[in-house]
């Protein structure tokens, strides 16, 4: 291993803990350990501070403190929303529509109830990633319970047009959920103005927050039945004894996210352009994947690299020191190439030759320039062992 300064291009899998989250938790994880459950002052001044932080988080996303259920991630809260969902609302139908491109605690908990007997569309994306609005009122029937389409991708980073598309599940009449876990803390997510939107998934360590705590907007008038049984948490919607410090530290990275949020969305973007026009200028037979941008997340750079293998290039640029992704964190173990490239028309040799860089709070310029003194170096020295790109003199 080197011991070169780490340069850290995985936001998208996680971010560090801001000091003003851990400095909220601390006395959490100390001297204020009380049961929230409990009917005594020390226990009632613990539940007074998990109130004020759902109050927190309700605020940051335009939304009201009692739509507010913490869970404990991301991919809790959308197998409770879907599932939920689809067992609430089954004497309706079993119809649900999600996107081609979702996550896999999206797609999974959907094969799931496929294998149930439910009947799953698969909305097609274009070359950007981006759903059609008319492709969404097209597959729509009336036996359509729940519309499932994430606000950001984790993989390519693009924005879908949620506003549009919630609302047509709100004219319809349908339960509509978005796994917005990219984009909460990067890019305006408001419920008040998107009022289609019935579930939104949020989790915290996205933003600044602590792992192990996530959370579920359950708009007023949604149904949907317990996710976990055996005690009243969460107005008997999700037993268990509330992650206090979780719950605090994510209040606080929230809000640091939303004050921040303007200021930080052009001085990442702007690294994130400065980055992909290097890449594709200075690599040969380098292309971008997903939209660009307004439509993409501020700091997500999805790139191909022909007649290479991506996870090979991710371990010479780790002996570097060097962190990123080839793809979603919760399936960098397999070596099957990514759904969501497939689904934009990516061919097969291509998407297996993906990087994905993702930049965060604490990235700056001096990260692109280490990334692009070797990032070329390695990308040829893979080549040089590939007859594919002898054939084509690279």
């Amino acid at each position: 291993m080197t011991d070169k300064p780490l340069i850290y291009l995985d936001n998208a899998a996680t971010t560090p803990l801001r000091k003003e989250a851990l400095d909220a938790m601390l006395p959490y994880l100390t001297h204020s350990y009380g049961n929230p459950s409990g009917v005594y002052k020390f226990a009632r001044d613990v539940r007074k501070a998990v109130e004020e932080a759902r109050e927190q988080i309700a605020a940051a996303l335009g939304a009201q403190a009692g739509e507010i259920v913490f869970t404990a991630s991301g991919t809790e809260a959308n197998n409770w929303a879907i599932g939920s969902t689809i067992e609430a609302n089954i004497a309706k139908g079993g119809h649900i529509i999600t996107s081609a491109i979702e996550h896999h605690a999206v797609t999974h908990v959907c094969d799931k109830y496929k294998s149930h007997g439910a009947e799953v569309t698969y909305l097609p994306v274009n070359a950007e990633g981006i759903v059609s609005p008319d492709d969404l009122r097209a597959a729509i029937r009336p036996d359509t319970i729940l519309i499932t389409i994430m606000w950001a991708n984790n993989e390519v980073g693009t924005i879908q047009p949620i506003a549009e598309l919630s609302a047509i599940a709100r004219e319809k009449g349908i339960a509509f959920h978005t796994d917005a876990v990219q984009a909460v803390g990067h890019i305006p997510v408001d419920l008040q103005e998107c009022s289609g939107i019935s579930l939104l998934t949020l989790s915290a360590h996205k933003f600044g927050g602590p792992k192990g705590i996530g959370a579920l907007y359950i708009r007023k008038g949604t149904r949907l039945t317990p996710f976990v049984l055996g005690g009243a948490q969460e107005k008997n919607r999700r037993a268990g004894t509330e992650n206090v410090a979780g719950i605090i530290g994510m209040a606080a990275a929230i809000t640091q996210a939303v004050i921040h949020r303007e200021a930080e969305y052009k001085r990442i973007s702007g690294l994130r352009d400065t980055l992909i026009k290097r890449i594709t200028e200075e690599i040969p037979n380098s292309s971008l994947n997903g939209a660009r941008g307004e439509n993409r997340l501020p700091g997500n750079i999805n790139c191909s690299f022909d007649y290479i293998e991506g996870e090979s290039l991710l371990l010479l640029l780790d002996m570097h020191n060097i962190c990123a992704s080839s793809g979603s964190a919760c399936s960098s173990a397999s070596m099957e190439p990514s759904h969501v490239l497939l689904a934009l028309g990516v061919p097969l040799e291509r998407a297996h030759g993906s990087i994905r860089f993702s930049l965060g709070s604490e990235s700056a310029p001096d990260d692109i320039v280490r990334l692009m003194e070797v990032l070329p170096k390695f990308v040829k020295q893979l080549r040089a062992m590939s007859p594919l790109a002898e054939q084509e003199n690279l």
